[in-house]
């Protein structure tokens, strides 16, 4: 076993920022940052990695293996790549912001959730925004609490139904680019309700009768729209894919301050259960397991002189890619926008994800230091 530290780790985050497309200012700053506290355990390959993140197996072409094609009353889903209802999965998806106060768990419905963003808020808090397609019988989700700027760029990159209760002065103007039920005016204040057993502002819910509710009397369609292709790339039915050169993960530490989330990789599943405040982290119907995890790095900042994060989601950084217990650097590139963030291996090729629940943090470039990947035996 070795570790990633002093020269080596400085080399990895160049390479990481070379690929980000980084200023000579940034590259500049590289020699003053704290190289990654990652362990890397070299172990030989089993028969069973053989499929790399890019590389092509059949003739089959990238458009015909992305297709969504109903078959059997099931299509593609969008958020996960798996064959899911059609009514489900043809429905564009609710974007709910969610509470982590240690005080408003469990959260409701997260669960459910293909994809979750977390992200940072003011006062080492972080905040989720969990995408569901499949939410039909949930008389409550939440808590939900308000919008801040960055995450109404995420609700649009799925083309998404945004849900929340309030909104920061600075996200205000933003909400005007995305199809949203708000808690605390016109259609959307009958979208929410106030539970007895949390007191506020942790006890602010939603149910999907009410959230269907508002969505037709605010007028907003739920089929998708013509143009949008979905966000992420999936591996093939019955495939999975194995990452090559990579580093061994098998805790994942983003490296958020207050909460001290965490993942561990377990191998009966082959799937990242989180941990948080030094305990299993459950949502309402158990612990929460996913099968990817995308840390995104991005520049950040405060709106003027106040505790408010400006979080860039915009000019391209660096990252990692984390599944079946391995770990690949990225870049990624917003396209456009409104468009989708794409996330590229050290070849420039777009990565693809196991077919699967992805949880995406959001992490400050400051805070990179922060990070840790361990290895099996660390």
């Amino acid at each position: 076993m070795r570790k990633m530290r002093g020269a080596q780790g400085a080399i990895l985050i160049m390479v990481l920022f070379l690929l980000a497309g980084c200023t000579k200012k940034s590259q500049e700053a590289i020699a003053t940052e704290s190289s990654p506290r990652v362990i890397v355990i070299e172990t030989e390959s089993t028969t069973e990695e053989t499929e790399s993140l890019t590389e092509p197996e059949t003739e089959e072409t990238e458009e015909e293996s992305q297709a969504r094609v109903e078959k059997d009353g099931k299509i593609r889903s969008y958020l996960t790549g798996e064959m899911v209802d059609v009514q489900k999965a043809d429905r564009r998806p609710v974007a709910v912001m969610m509470s982590n106060d240690k005080s408003a768990l469990p959260q409701y419905g997260i669960n459910r959730a293909g994809v979750v963003y977390e992200a940072p808020v003011e006062g080492g808090m972080n905040r989720y925004m969990a995408i569901m397609e499949d939410y039909d019988d949930l008389d409550r989700i939440g808590s939900v609490r308000s919008c801040r700027t960055y995450y109404t760029f995420f609700a649009r990159e799925f083309d998404a139904i945004y849900a929340h209760f309030g909104q920061s002065t600075f996200a205000l103007p933003y909400l005007d680019n995305v199809d949203n039920i708000n808690g605390i005016e016109g259609v959307g204040s009958s979208a929410f309700y106030r539970s007895s057993d949390r007191q506020a502002p942790h006890n602010a819910y939603t149910s999907f009768e009410k959230l269907q509710s508002a969505m037709e009397k605010s007028g907003y369609s739920q089929e998708y729209a013509p143009d949008y292709k979905g966000h992420y790339r999936f591996a093939k039915d019955g495939k999975e894919i194995w990452l090559d050169d990579s580093l061994d993960a098998w805790k994942v530490v983003p490296g958020y301050v207050l909460s001290e989330p965490y993942f561990v990789y377990s191998q009966e599943d082959g799937l990242y259960h989180r941990y948080q405040y030094g305990d299993v982290h459950s949502g309402s119907e158990g612990p929460i397991a996913v099968k990817n995890i995308i840390i995104q790095y991005c520049s950040s900042g405060h709106y003027a002189t106040t505790e408010y994060l400006n979080i860039d989601v915009h000019t391209s950084q660096y990252g990692y890619y984390i599944t079946n217990g391995r770990a690949i650097p990225l870049s990624w590139e917003k396209d456009g926008q409104f468009g989708v963030t794409h996330y590229y291996n050290v070849d420039k090729e777009e990565i693809t994800l196991n077919q699967g629940k992805t949880w995406v943090c959001i992490v400050s470039t400051s805070d990179f230091d922060k990070t840790e990947i361990h290895g099996k035996d660390d």
